[in-house]
C-alpha cells in the first residue's frame, strides 16, 4: 500500500485600503490589499494549513502566532518554505496541490501562472502538481461584497 496523506486547508482575510494584495506570492494591482498580521496571502496559508493538517501537526497560528512580534509583516512564502521543511524532515513530500481562490475583484486568471510558478519554486515541485483556481462568490456574503477574499487547498502528502 502506498503511504500517502491528505489534508485541507482554508483561510480568509479581510480586504483594506493601504495594504498590498499577495496571493500565491505574486503581488497584484488592486486598490484593495488583505489584511493580516504578515502579508496576509490567503492561499499561501491555506496551502500551509493543508500541509500541517495531512499529517496532523496543527495549524499554522501554532508555528507562526499572530502574538509573536517577529511574523509581522512575513513574507508567506517564506513561512511555506518552513512549513515544507517541516514535512520533508518528517518523511513526506508533496504529491500535488489542488485550491482555489474566492474572490470577486480583482480578474485574477492573468496571474494564476505566475502564482503556480512562484508556489512550485518554493516547494521544489514541478509547476504542474500546483493546482490554482479562482472563483466568485456571484456576490453573496461578505466575499461577493468584497469585504473579503478565501482560499481553499487540498494537498497530497506522500512518504519519500
Amino acid at each position: 500500500m502506498l503511504n500517502i496523506r491528505v489534508g485541507n486547508g482554508y483561510d480568509i482575510h479581510q480586504l483594506s485600503t493601504n495594504r498590498r494584495l499577495i496571493l500565491g506570492g505574486v503581488e497584484i494591482p488592486h486598490e484593495l490589499g488583505l489584511l493580516g498580521h504578515s502579508d496576509a496571502d490567503v492561499l499561501t496559508h491555506a496551502i500551509m494549513d493543508a500541509m500541517l493538517g495531512a499529517l496532523s501537526l496543527g495549524d499554522i497560528g501554532l508555528y507562526f502566532p499572530p502574538s509573536d512580534a517577529q511574523w509581522a509583516g512575513a513574507d508567506s512564502l517564506v513561512l511555506l518554505n518552513k512549513v515544507n521543511q517541516l514535512i520533508r524532515d518528517r518523511g513526506w513530500k508533496i504529491g500535488n496541490i489542488d485550491s482555489v481562490i474566492v474572490a470577486e475583484r480583482p480578474k485574477l486568471k492573468p496571474h494564476i501562472s505566475s502564482m503556480r510558478d512562484r508556489l512550485a519554486n518554493v516547494l521544489q515541485i514541478p509547476a504542474d502538481c500546483v493546482g490554482v483556481k479562482a472563483t466568485t462568490n456571484e456576490q453573496l456574503d461578505a466575499i461577493g461584497r468584497e469585504e473579503g477574499i478565501a482560499a481553499h487547498a487540498v494537498v497530497l502528502l506522500v512518504a519519500s
